[in-house]
């Protein structure tokens, strides 16, 4: 277990469903991971304080359930923008609303500038282990 290691996760903001983010954030501490969990209803730009309160963060997590990612992460791109949110943005759950999917949804998601969706909350933590040996390796070479 690193204790550099440290996630910041938290529900989208329209959304208010708390069991999942409790699971996801105890899966996290299990494997080893420091997590900073904000919540239900997260605004994105408290995504972005809490990040550069802990530049060192290896990844945000954003679950959203209710379907209304897109609409709730909109202000992504101005974020990056302004240098905020640097590090990734993983996102997972159900990705847009209604049971029939048009199958832009991932699509749509990356244009606002998702790095990395997820299905299956039990890929969360071999991604992060993905991310982590990239970032070693990236500052190694530098």
């Amino acid at each position: 277990m690193s204790e550099d290691r440290l996630v910041i996760l938290g529900v989208a903001e329209s959304d208010a469903h708390a069991v999942a983010n409790h699971l996801i954030a105890m899966q996290l501490r299990l494997h080893g991971l420091q997590v900073l969990n904000l919540g239900v209803c997260t605004p994105l730009a408290d995504f972005a304080e809490a990040h550069a309160a802990h530049p060192h963060a290896e990844a945000v997590v954003i679950g959203s359930l209710n379907g209304h990612a897109h609409q709730d992460l909109r202000t992504l791109p101005e974020l990056r923008a302004r240098g905020l949110l640097h590090c990734p943005v993983v996102v997972g759950g159900n990705l847009s609303v209604g049971s029939r999917k048009n199958g832009d949804e991932e699509e749509r998601l990356r244009s606002l500038g998702v790095d990395h969706l997820l299905a299956d909350a039990t890929q969360l933590p071999v991604l992060l282990d993905l991310i982590s040996a990239a970032r070693a390796t990236q500052l190694a070479g530098a």
